[in-house]
């Protein structure tokens, strides 16, 4: 049972700040993996830990979420630039394309290109908002980058913020829009794979508890953490960072 618990605990903490962050989680759980056996992980447990990322991010912006009155444009775009992702995953899934982009080569190259990508992006000046410049055509530009995250070691949040960069909105609203997206990608994501949970009569156990709090936990902190950090500084740690990963997963396939 110990055990256990340490493990869900590794995996919250690679969920939590992974998902947020312009890092890749699926390099992560490669190396990791490569390092050590998960004897908990499931298909049960994968869902616990996206839910408790989802609200870990509902949490954290529920005064953006719930005053509908004064964010009902903000919503409204936010999901209109989830649509293309939930189509083409809702498509890859099915068909089961999605299984044949995990591979480790992939995720390597992914995550080593889309770093440098995302350092050339984070060299904008420029200081849009998304109170006066997030419009339906933003958002779908946004919103179509996001579909390269179905690519494992793109990131998710760093392909979002990438885009947003681009088009030339602050670092600290380019995060805000990523992790708004985050919400439904997050859902769509847990509702597919609780499809098969259904499917397969799979049993909850006490584990899922402590999945869903421990990522919540380490999620929410990390938004936190991200947010002010990015107020202060550019995004070059995070480079840096996805190019040694990057490194490792080249040595691991190689050596």
């Amino acid at each position: 049972m110990f055990q256990d618990i340490i493990e869900i605990i590794i995996l919250s903490a690679i969920q939590g700040i992974s998902e947020f962050l312009p890092i890749s989680s699926s390099a992560h759980l490669i190396i990791i993996s490569s390092l050590y056996e998960f004897k908990s992980s499931s298909l049960l447990i994968d869902i616990s830990l996206h839910l408790g990322s989802l609200f870990a991010i509902i949490f954290f912006f529920k005064k953006d979420l719930f005053d509908l009155k004064n964010n009902q444009r903000l919503l409204s775009l936010i999901i209109f630039g989830s649509i293309p992702l939930i189509i083409v995953g809702y498509i890859l899934y099915s068909t089961e394309i999605i299984y044949l982009l995990r591979n480790i080569k992939i995720i390597a190259w992914t995550t080593l290109i889309f770093g440098i990508i995302l350092y050339f992006a984070d060299k904008s000046r420029f200081d849009k908002k998304i109170s006066s410049n997030l419009n339906l055509k933003t958002i779908l530009i946004i919103g179509l980058f996001q579909i390269l995250a179905l690519i494992p070691g793109v990131s998710r949040a760093g392909i979002t913020i990438t885009a947003a960069r681009f088009l030339k909105f602050n670092r600290f609203d380019s995060s805000k829009i990523s992790f708004l997206l985050s919400i439904p990608a997050l859902a769509g994501a847990s509702f597919l794979s609780l499809k098969d949970v259904i499917v397969q009569n799979i049993e909850f156990n006490f584990l899922v508890f402590f999945a869903i709090l421990f990522s919540f936990l380490f999620s929410y902190f990390t938004v936190k953490f991200f947010l002010s950090y990015i107020n202060k500084f550019s995004l070059n740690a995070f480079v840096i960072y996805r190019i040694i990963i990057a490194l490792l997963l080249f040595f691991i396939i190689y050596f």
